[in-house]
């Protein structure tokens, strides 16, 4: 980026540090904290979602919905996340190939599992072999996407299964009485004051999925702890031009403010948000606020 930067084996302390803080490789990892944003951006509400639907499967009167449902919240609660993200990843990829391939090469005459391998047509590789790096990029982000929502998701609709269970029983019943159907009364008094109940769920929720983000790393997803491993060790061929020990230290030191600093902005964005829930409401935390 400057201009005395073209023989670092000249340059002092600080003219070095502000050639090495300005490499292409440097900015890759600073935009691997926008990376890491947008990731909680799109997967915190799509995750939302998958459990409202999930805990309506499980509300629902219809059994093999309700056990759809229930299954779903149990599984995922029941099986480490890491088995589920490298589980999901896997099979969401082969699952999009295997339908390309039925609708692309219907006259393919050789099976697709082949021993330990999975071969379709070219036309159904997802991205195409011939597609700028930048698709194969976002496709893997997508997936992981995609299976940060499928997993968290089943922890969000076990909140909000709770959260609907919470809600006073006589309220529900004065609707009724008051001749309110019940997709009225799921609109108009279920779903307002459950947000009271769940949120407390949800927040600690999104701060395990705010933990959960290095795992892009196993999901090939470069990252800030992917960037952090290979700026911060021992430099291999590629970097020679700045080499240095291993700095892992520092740079896994930076992920750590980080992460304790988003955390906290997090945690004060929840706590107005619970205040102005709890407003009015009959709850402790109405109850508090009234007193005040």
């Amino acid at each position: 980026m400057f201009g005395f930067c073209e023989d670092p084996s000249v340059l002092d302390t600080l003219p070095w540090f502000a050639c090495y803080m300005t490499t292409g490789k440097m900015m890759l990892f600073y935009g691997s904290f926008g990376t890491v944003l947008v990731l909680l951006a799109i997967t915190a509400p799509v995750a939302l979602g998958f459990g409202f639907a999930g805990a309506m499967a499980a509300r629902s009167h219809v059994a093999p919905v309700s056990w759809l449902g229930r299954i779903y919240i149990a599984m995922v609660r029941g099986v480490p996340d890491i088995v589920f993200f490298l589980f999901f990843i896997v099979a969401l990829d082969q699952g999009f190939e295997w339908l390309r391939h039925k609708i692309k090469c219907p006259d393919w005459d050789q099976p697709i599992r082949q021993g330990s391998d999975f071969i379709v047509c070219a036309e159904a590789k997802l991205p195409l072999s011939t597609a700028p790096q930048v698709w194969h990029e976002v496709y893997g982000f997508s997936l992981a996407v995609l299976t940060f929502a499928i997993v968290f998701g089943a922890f969000a609709a076990n909140v909000l299964y709770g959260a609907m269970r919470a809600v006073p029983r006589p309220q529900l019943e004065t609707a009724e009485a008051y001749g309110m159907t019940r997709r009225q009364i799921f609109r108009r008094i279920l779903v307002p004051q459950m947000w009271v109940y769940a949120l407390p769920g949800l927040s600690n929720l999104w701060m395990v999925l705010i933990k959960a983000t290095p795992l892009l790393f196993l999901l090939g997803v470069e990252d800030i702890v992917y960037w952090a491993r290979e700026l911060g060790g021992t430099k291999s061929p590629r970097f020679t031009d700045y080499p240095h020990g291993d700095w892992r230290v520092w740079f896994f030191l930076a992920l750590l403010v980080f992460y304790l600093a988003f955390t906290r902005v997090s945690e004060i964005v929840l706590e107005r948000i619970m205040k102005r829930l709890t407003r009015g409401q009959a709850t402790l935390g109405g109850d508090a606020q009234r007193m005040a």
